[in-house]
């Protein structure tokens, strides 16, 4: 029986959700991209898959989630858990609020029953709920670098607020003085929520705490949903249930040489590659350049390849928030997305062709192209490098170590820190 199958929206935000189950007890398999039923992997007490649905058309979202949803079912899975960023990545008309109503009519809608848990907190994350409101560190939401995410830039912190715009249901607030109460009182106010007509809630969690009692008011729910936190408290009601399955993690008997390839370009992963790019070789993708010149990603492929030797190898499109803008009025927003991400796939296909196991990626969008260019169907949760960040390596084929980095994840040293825990 699969105690809990997760959809994650995007792949760091799914290895995310794999090392907070895996910490609690449970064994974990990733899978990348909606699953066929010819694909073979370990047992497992979780399952996550991990769709790239956070930023595509809210239609295609519905689509993947729907599929995977049916995957997980016919795996026997015995609970939900739909994962999105702790920072509530989402535009005014979705996907959070369109995809939760869908799984919501798939699993027979919630009339008469309690409203669908959301909350993106993470405290050990810094990322806090109070009276709705996200807080990113000790600032709103709204007033952190994530107000100049160039796809989907987040300007209001009130919860309610941003979910209610894409929901057709109500939406509902289980308070910091419910959770501070305990899983009675969290249960209690979301059956409150029900008798208003609540069809979703958002729960205040500012301590790991209130997450654990939201896991345990919430345990027995069809459909959960948040970012890595909440499942925390789930996986944790669950432990005394885990079984053997899914030890496929191991370490490298041998490293070779390391890729690090970053196109987040979140205030945190700036100050990371700002912390390493002049130590080691380095090449930066800018989409201005990459439009004027068809062949100049194949040039940076061949030339990061000959590079590769005792030091990691750095190929980073990360920038400020002005040149990112500046590119996006050039060429609009999807052409310059899809031209850095065509060249960090061919620049990963050239790495692996080279003998390149390792690779360190930052940003989701990245994350997902190098992964399809990799070929890496599933992953085996391993050791966390930082919050929210393990080494993942891949089941199957060929036997690729990967660290798939959120874009707002990491201390300043992380690239360094990763690849010397790989030793």
């Amino acid at each position: 029986m699969l105690l809990l199958g997760c959809i994650a929206d995007d792949l760091t935000g799914a290895t995310d959700l794999g090392i907070n189950l895996s910490r609690e007890g449970l064994s974990v398999i990733q899978v990348n991209g909606v699953p066929d039923a010819a694909l073979d992997m370990p047992a497992a007490d979780a399952i996550v898959v991990a769709l790239k649905s956070r930023t595509i058309a809210t239609e295609d979202a519905i689509a993947q989630s729907l599929a995977a949803l049916a995957w997980l079912h016919g795996r026997g899975a015995e609970r939900i858990y739909f994962k999105y960023c702790s920072t509530f990545d989402s535009t005014p008309r979705g996907n959070i609020g369109p995809v939760t109503e869908a799984l919501q009519r798939a699993q027979g809608g919630v009339a008469g029953d309690l409203p669908t848990p959301a909350t993106p907190a993470y405290p050990r994350n810094g990322r806090t709920v109070y009276l709705g409101h996200l807080f990113v560190g000790d600032v709103l939401l709204s007033d952190s670098g994530m107000r100049l995410h160039p796809l989907t830039p987040m300007t209001d912190a009130n919860l309610v607020r941003v979910l209610a715009a894409q929901t057709t249901g109500k939406v509902g607030l289980v308070t910091h003085a419910d959770v501070e109460s305990g899983a009675m009182a969290v249960r209690r106010r979301l059956e409150t929520l029900a008798a208003e007509g609540c069809r979703h809630a958002i729960l205040d969690a500012t301590r790991d705490e209130h997450l654990l009692a939201a896991g345990e008011a919430c345990l027995d729910l069809p459909l959960t949903t948040g970012g890595a936190g909440l499942a925390f408290g789930l996986a944790r009601r669950l432990a005394h249930r885990a079984h053997a399955g899914g030890g496929v993690w191991s370490m490298p008997k041998t490293r070779g040489p390391v890729a690090w390839l970053s196109g987040s370009c979140s205030e945190t992963t700036l100050a990371q590659v700002a912390a390493v790019r002049d130590t080691v070789p380095t090449f930066r993708l800018d989409p201005l350049e990459l439009a004027a010149d068809p062949g100049l990603a194949a040039r940076f492929a061949d030339r990061a390849v000959a590079a590769l030797g005792e030091r990691p190898v750095l190929v980073y499109a990360t920038a400020a928030a002005d040149a990112v803008s500046t590119a996006q009025r050039a060429l609009g927003v999807e052409r310059a997305a899809s031209l850095v991400e065509d060249a960090f796939r061919r620049i990963a296909g050239a790495l692996a062709a080279a003998s390149v196991r390792v690779f360190v990626v930052a940003g989701g969008e990245t994350s997902g192209a190098v992964v399809d260019t990799l070929g890496v169907r599933a992953l085996a949760i391993g050791p966390e490098i930082d919050p929210g960040v393990p080494w993942t390596r891949a089941v199957g084929g060929e036997p690729f170590f990967l660290a798939l980095k959120s874009g707002n994840f990491g201390g300043p040293d992380f690239f360094v820190k990763a690849t010397a825990a790989l030793r």
